[in-house]
């Protein structure tokens, strides 16, 4: 029945919107194409660029929702994005504990850009631009390359520690012994088959982050439910069918397959996602330039995690 219901509901809402369109009145705001969409962020705080993404739709005919997410945290809904003129502004709940203050965001647009000020509930006010984010759908099916192993299980060689190091090698396996700096690779990739093995400690977090934008959760999270901050999720925005993670202490594995926004995930053998699309970046990632090639990066700022067996097999 519900299917039905949304089925109707796609059909009916273009013949009422072009019939409201010919009548003039609120109807044309509503139904503008200029704002509606998906949205690129970039802030400046100072003297660092810091990524954000933006999702905006309308609700019924009079009403613009969204969803938002910042440098960090999850995907939030916007319950109300009020627009007039060229000109909208926002705001949402602070998502820490340790604030009190909304999070808002004003600003104007054109077709192709907003540009305003996003006000953080630190107290920090910041100039943004964004862009609308490229739809990234293929017309063709990958072809595989060569499979190329990212990590050769002796050193560092081909990655970076962004920030001080704590990333050390031992017997084979890539390790941070406690929160420090997250690690990436030199190189960028486009499409890609990811095989990455990890392990972690009771009570420990971390995540894979395809093209520096898109996190794969990490979390010691055996026999809870499903969820979008569960093990096999792509944080905040879909939940895995299954919760595959074995106990702590155990190595476990991700198979990843990414063209253009569409994700297969397969955990410990088992398919959890399947050619899903990702709407946009999730928190904590390195910028929002998503029709860019973008690195393999790994979270060591959550808690102590262990990789080993890295290979990818990018997409000729």
């Amino acid at each position: 029945m519900k299917r039905l219901l949304l089925s109707f509901f796609r059909v009916s809402v273009l013949p009422i919107t072009l019939l409201l369109n010919t009548t003039g009145g609120w109807s044309q705001s509503v139904t503008s194409p200029t704002i509606e969409g998906r949205w690129d962020i970039t802030y400046q705080e100072e003297d660092k660029q810091k990524p954000s993404w933006l999702e905006i739709t309308h609700s019924g005919l009079k009403t613009w929702v969204g969803y938002f997410v910042g440098d960090g945290g999850s995907a939030r809904p916007v319950s109300q994005i009020f627009v007039e003129g060229d000109k909208f502004h926002f705001s949402i709940p602070p998502q820490w504990d340790n604030t009190n203050t909304e999070l808002k965001m004003e600003g104007t647009f054109s077709a192709e850009q907003l540009t305003g000020t996003i006000s953080l509930p630190i107290g920090k006010t910041w100039p943004f631009v964004a862009v609308r984010a490229p739809s990234l759908r293929r017309d063709k099916l990958p072809v595989w390359g060569t499979p190329v192993r990212l990590f050769n299980g002796k050193d560092l060689t081909g990655w970076t520690a962004l920030g001080v190091n704590q990333w050390i090698v031992e017997n084979g396996v890539l390790r941070s012994p406690k929160s420090g700096a997250n690690i990436r690779t030199e190189k960028t990739f486009t499409d890609f088959k990811l095989h990455i093995e990890f392990r972690y400690p009771k009570h420990s977090n971390s995540g894979v982050y395809l093209r520096g934008r898109y996190e794969v959760q990490i979390e010691d999270s055996k026999g809870a439910e499903p969820w979008k901050g569960g093990l096999g999720a792509i944080y905040g925005f879909i939940k895995p069918s299954d919760n595959m993670a074995k106990a702590d202490g155990e190595w476990q594995r991700y198979d990843i397959t990414l063209t253009g926004r569409l994700v297969t995930v397969v955990v410990n053998g088992k398919t959890v996602i399947l050619n899903q699309e990702i709407p946009g970046i999730t928190g904590g990632a390195l910028d929002s330039k998503e029709g860019e090639p973008g690195p393999i990066f790994m979270q060591g700022d959550h808690g102590p995690i262990e990789y080993r067996n890295i290979v990818i097999t990018p997409a000729k």
